[in-house]
């Protein structure tokens, strides 16, 4: 018979060696620092060369998911060598914390999931569109929430920071207008040039000069206006405000007793309703300048012809219905912006999620109202 005990553990683990058999008793309390320090002398008892090992848990005082860890680990060790384990006397209300103590298997094959991908397809789209459906909803609300105020600043208009409406013309509008100048400009070299290599079979090149016009006035110019304007503007206000929000800056105007859409949301807002149509008149010039530039040559038309040609091709309706969505993107451009950015909760990756998400939104909405602008002017034949 031989007894051991070490001065480190001597008052937690205690090992006897009888009849060819090993006898653990723990004792005290079994949590991280006692775990950590008997780590050494429990794995010297995995290895330990004897046909049975009996534990004796019995005197545990405490134990927490280190300590059942610790024990549970060189039982499965012991019980891998062939090693007959009983492990006796666990307080029954130590149960639950060493029954949830599990040590991985290898060994074990993991299942995949049993879904069918068409199911799985089907499941996905229905959340997408049900998320859609509650984004869609909040924004309407805050849609209305922001006309309201809207229709209260313009009755009152003391409530108008025009300081701050000013600041937000020129940075969504002045500072915007070399982009959408040169893109607008490039785009009716681009389709001018391709419209005239395809009329050019028939004769009828000198009907670039309509489509350049027709196409420019009633959809290229303003859908590539907003779209300039959403990935630059409407990204700038959702992380503006968006920071504001981690750095706690709409609390303290909370706080202070000022309105958040009187301060943030309005100016932008308004800001956006002026700069968009001013940035489309300006879009559409530049690209009829391209086209013009593609004329005079390629086509071989004087000025004069351009001009004649231009005019006799496009009304005012066709700059019209440009101007006439301009408003209703600058709306949703803003708005959704404004909304993602008071969205952000407090860390820098929200930020940076909400305004892709801004950006995504905004241009997906443009597109739409497009779209929908569009079969409405067929259907009223404008």
């Amino acid at each position: 018979m031989r007894q051991r005990s070490d001065d480190p553990m001597g008052d937690t683990l205690s090992m006897l060696e009888r009849d060819g058999a090993l006898y653990l008793r723990l004792t005290g309390r079994w949590t991280l620092e006692v775990a950590r320090t008997a780590d050494r002398q429990l794995r010297e008892v995995a290895e330990r060369a004897v046909p049975r090992v009996v534990v004796d848990a019995s005197g545990l005082a405490a134990l927490d998911s280190a300590g059942a860890w610790a024990i549970r680990r060189t039982v499965a060790r012991l019980d891998a060598r062939g090693v007959a384990v009983d492990l006796t006397g666990l307080p029954e209300r130590f149960h639950a914390i060493f029954a949830k103590v599990r040590l991985p298997d290898p060994s074990t094959e993991v299942a995949p999931p049993d879904r069918n991908p068409i199911l799985a397809l089907l499941e996905n789209c229905g959340r997408a569109v049900e998320h859609g459906a509650r984004v869609g909803r909040a924004l309407l609300g805050f849609l209305g929430f922001a006309l309201v105020n809207l229709a209260g600043a313009l009755v009152n208009p003391r409530r108008l920071r025009v300081t701050a409406i000013i600041a937000q013309i020129e940075a969504t509008g002045v500072n915007a207008i070399p982009i959408v100048g040169l893109l607008c400009f490039l785009v009716g070299i681009v389709l001018a040039y391709m419209g005239a290599l395809q009329l050019e079979r028939f004769g009828a090149t000198i009907l670039t000069v309509n489509l350049v016009g027709v196409s420019v006035l009633r959809e290229i110019g303003i859908l590539l206006t907003a779209i300039i304007v959403a990935g630059r503007s409407g990204s700038a206000f959702a992380a503006q405000i968006g920071t504001m929000k981690v750095n706690q800056e709409v609390d303290a105007l909370e706080t202070m007793g000022l309105s958040t859409m009187d301060v943030l949301v309005l100016p932008r807002l308004i800001a956006m309703m002026i700069a968009l149509p001013a940035l489309t008149v300006f879009g559409d010039a530049m690209g009829l300048l391209g086209g013009a530039v593609v004329a005079l040559f390629l086509l071989d038309l004087s000025v004069g012809q351009f001009i004649t040609q231009l005019v006799g091709a496009v009304d005012i309706w066709d700059f019209g219905t440009g101007l006439i969505k301009a408003p209703v993107f600058a709306v949703v451009i803003a708005l959704v912006g404004c909304y993602d950015g008071l969205k952000v909760s407090g860390s820098a990756e929200s930020v940076g999620r909400y305004t892709t998400q801004a950006v995504v939104e905004s241009i997906f909405l443009v597109i739409v109202l497009n779209a929908g602008f569009a079969v409405a002017f067929a259907e009223l034949g404008i």
